[in-house]
């Protein structure tokens, strides 16, 4: 079956038949209802699909029906069908929780744009919540922040790749987030057993294979007692290896091997250990190109990658800095017990358009001088202009000095719904969803404002 899915609910049986014929050319697997009491029936909280209901039906309404929807699943998305000239129906349906509502008559495009945006929201909606269940028994793992194509795509492929128990090789530059990743992979696969991390490059060789294989007692001068490596620490659970390119090449033979055989022998053992746990690999080099010149086992390299997870450079999604630098920000206020920081869209702009060479990792010191009142360091420089906290707004969008603060506020706003729309290519649905407020508030604000869409 499709994993699109659209429940529809229409009285008139031409005008039902035509809509579902619509939603199906766009992939849609349909039910098609003639009531709302039809359409309960069919509904869950784990629904993975979109409702579309007119407004006036026979026995429940359809506001009736998207409030007995609310009830079920807050954010299973709703889009309502209401006559031409109603419009105060359809504010009331936004009001009351609608995604979106289309008048009568609409045009298949405009249907299928609304239905397959809802869609969209819908499956992010289904994959947080899967994250979030499986971090219930993992409290300490981070989240994947951010709200980009990349990140989006990351959370899918953690969430299909988590339950399989197949070895995986992280790639990305310092402070991309590859434990985090490593965490959230060992969250979602349901795994009994340990997170073990494991610096390859900041353990010394001389002791490399004892903390990572174990031995026994008395296999070499100072070993008094039998110790349990790392792998064997990890059984049931995940082992996360860092920079695996520091790893010494004797010791990548031992690791091949156990790879294979998903066995190991301790170091001075003459019998080998059954082994249960998954290897998740990390490197900031290309492996290929280290093996092509000799500093690294070509045939490791392929058992590591079964699955290659390729982390994007902060850079690379500069639309998630806001959303990043708030939840660090937030985070830092709450752990230094200080208020929090302020800053204008100009100076978020400003560091929208830096290079963050230290990735997310930057990223998050930089909150922390906010948070404590310090200037950036040189480590920082490419943030410049960056402020202090609770600066005040830059000339280019301060309105005059004697402006009241209403006044202030009000040129604030309007300048905050400028950068939306230009942001979302003057797409309205879609700059109501990155500002987080219905689609009719962001309508009434650019009448406020007098913003036309933009468009042609």
């Amino acid at each position: 079956m499709s994993t699109q899915q659209a429940i529809l609910v229409e009285d008139e049986a031409a005008l039902r038949l035509a809509t579902a014929q619509t939603l199906e050319l766009e992939g849609f697997a349909v039910r098609a209802c003639a009531s709302a009491e039809e359409a309960l029936d069919l509904l869950r909280a784990d629904y993975p699909g979109v409702v579309v209901t007119d407004v006036r039906l026979p026995g429940l309404s359809g506001l009736e029906l998207l409030a007995q929807v609310k009830a079920l699943d807050a954010e299973l998305p709703v889009i309502v069908v209401t006559g031409h000239g109603d419009v105060a129906m359809a504010v009331d349906a936004m009001r009351s929780g609608a995604y979106d509502f289309i008048e009568k008559p609409f045009s298949s495009e405009r249907l299928a744009d609304a239905v397959r945006r809802a869609q969209e929201r819908r499956r992010l909606v289904l994959e947080n919540r899967e994250l979030r269940a499986a971090r219930v028994l993992h409290p300490d793992t981070p989240d994947l922040v951010g709200q980009s194509p990349a990140i989006e795509h990351l959370k899918t492929v953690v969430r299909n790749v988590a339950p399989t128990g197949v070895d995986i090789l992280v790639n990305g530059q310092t402070g991309t987030g590859k434990e985090v990743v490593a965490r959230l992979i060992h969250a979602a696969s349901g795994r009994k057993g340990n997170f073990v991390a494991i610096n390859c490059g900041a353990l010394p060789e001389s002791v490399f294979e004892s903390e990572i294989f174990g031995h026994e007692a008395g296999a070499f001068t100072g070993a008094q007692k039998r110790r349990i490596g790392k792998l064997e620490y990890a059984n049931g659970g995940t082992v996360f290896l860092d920079e695996i390119e520091s790893m010494p090449l004797n010791l990548q033979v031992k690791l091949l091997r156990v790879l294979q055989e998903r066995r190991l022998e301790r170091l001075g053992a003459n019998e080998a250990v059954q082994l249960d746990c998954r290897v998740i690999a990390a490197s900031k080099a290309d492996l290929l190109q280290l093996a092509s010149e000799g500093r690294f086992r070509e045939d490791l390299v392929y058992r590591l990658n079964v699955v290659t997870i390729d982390l994007p450079r902060l850079r690379e999604r500069r639309e998630d800095i806001p959303l990043l630098l708030a939840h660090f920000v937030k985070d830092a206020a709450l752990r230094y017990q200080r208020p929090l920081p302020a800053w204008t869209a100009q100076q978020m702009a400003s560091w929208q358009a830096a290079d963050w060479p230290g990735n997310v990792r930057e990223l998050r010191n930089f909150a922390e001088r906010l948070v404590l009142g310090l200037g950036p360091t040189l480590a920082a420089a490419s943030v410049a202009p960056a402020v202090a906290p609770a600066v005040a707004p830059s000339a280019a969008s301060s309105p005059d000095a004697g402006a009241s603060l209403p006044q202030q506020v009000d040129a604030f706003e309007r300048d905050l719904v400028l950068r939306a729309l230009a942001a979302a290519d003057h797409n309205v649905a879609l700059a109501a969803d990155n500002l987080s407020i219905p689609r009719k508030t962001l309508y009434d604000k650019m009448k406020k404002y007098q913003i036309g869409t933009g468009r042609r």
